[in-house]
């Protein structure tokens, strides 16, 4: 343990030059008397680590001592350094070898590329989370990193629709974060398929291992699958009349492939309404979001629809004006 918290010092030392005790005792997790112990080991090991006492002073390692990094450009020095440490990285837990692996990184450039880092780091950050997303729990998720990882089976306790429990043993190809939901691909009775993480109750490695096959491309499969999963959503569409106010911020609420609606649609009525169709999955969701538009929104088609919403108006009209 103390060999990794030395080598990490050092790597600091070199990665960032000039450190104070306080700024290594943060970074390592120890206390100061620690460091200034470390430190003293290093300089025995024959390390070269200079210390300047007083305001400003700190902990520093003599130029001729650092290693550089050749046969990286610098924009692939500034591509590696964009990459910060996602979330799902955070909770298969392995940040902290992700960490120390940058920071090698960082240690062996050559002096003039390591401001680089604190320049990118502070104009690029990668956010791949959605927006209001509360975190899902995940206590399964080391047991069945390591049951991907040793090609060994899984028995799964999983919720399926209405709370009814499903128990399954299965062979687990692959793990996918999404945005930050976890989900496992995994072949039961010679089948493939996803199941969400969040959505198992127990996860219990086998002793039995299986034969993973060989042209499985877990990246090819995940695209495929997703395809297909968006493709099978249900469909309502509705064809309406747009007002001109509106019209502009469709692709916000619908998406872009919206865009080529409206394009094809033609050109606007003599009041500047467009007539074309519009996605919802179910007629609730299509009677919900049409009422919440007013005016800018009139249904055509389907007539039971308009006529819903004609009613839920009346009573909505009826409600308030008592």
């Amino acid at each position: 343990m103390r060999a990794d918290r030395l080598l990490s010092i050092l790597l600091l030392l070199q990665a960032r030059g000039r450190m104070t005790a306080q700024e290594l005792a943060g970074e390592v997790e120890v206390s100061q008397r620690t460091i200034y112990r470390d430190v003293d080991a290093l300089s025995a090991a024959g390390i070269p680590v200079y210390a300047d006492r007083g305001p400003g002073g700190g902990f520093e390692l003599l130029d001729r001592y650092h290693t550089t990094l050749t046969g990286l450009s610098q924009n692939e020095v500034r591509a590696l350094f964009m990459l910060s440490i996602p979330k799902p990285l955070a909770q298969l837990g392995v940040d902290g070898e992700l960490r120390a692996a940058l920071l090698k990184l960082s240690a062996a450039l050559p002096e003039a590329r390591r401001p680089e880092e604190t320049m990118v780091r502070q104009r690029f950050h990668l956010d791949s989370t959605w927006w209001f997303q509360g975190e899902e729990p995940v206590p399964h998720l080391p047991a069945l990193q390591q049951a991907v990882w040793q090609d060994r089976r899984l028995h799964l306790t999983v919720r399926l629709q209405f709370d009814t429990l499903a128990e399954w043993l299965v062979d687990p190809y692959g793990l996918v974060a999404k945005a930050g939901v976890w989900y496992l691909v995994c072949a039961r009775d010679g089948h493939l398929q996803v199941v969400r993480v969040s959505d198992m109750l127990a996860a219990r490695l086998s002793d039995e291992r299986f034969e993973r096959p060989a042209n499985f491309d877990l990246a090819a499969f995940w695209q495929g699958w997703c395809a297909d999963y968006e493709g099978s959503r249900p469909s309502y569409p509705v064809l309406a009349r747009v007002s001109p106010g509106l019209a502009p911020y469709l692709p916000l609420m619908f998406g872009d492939p919206i865009r080529e609606a409206m394009a094809q649609a033609g050109p606007p009525d003599a009041e500047g309404w467009l007539t074309l169709s519009l996605p919802f999955e179910t007629f609730e969701a299509a009677r919900t979001r049409i009422l919440g538009l007013g005016r800018a929104v009139e249904v055509l088609e389907p007539p039971a629809l308009r006529k819903s919403v004609v009613d839920f108006a009346a009573q909505i009209v009826d409600a308030y004006s008592r």
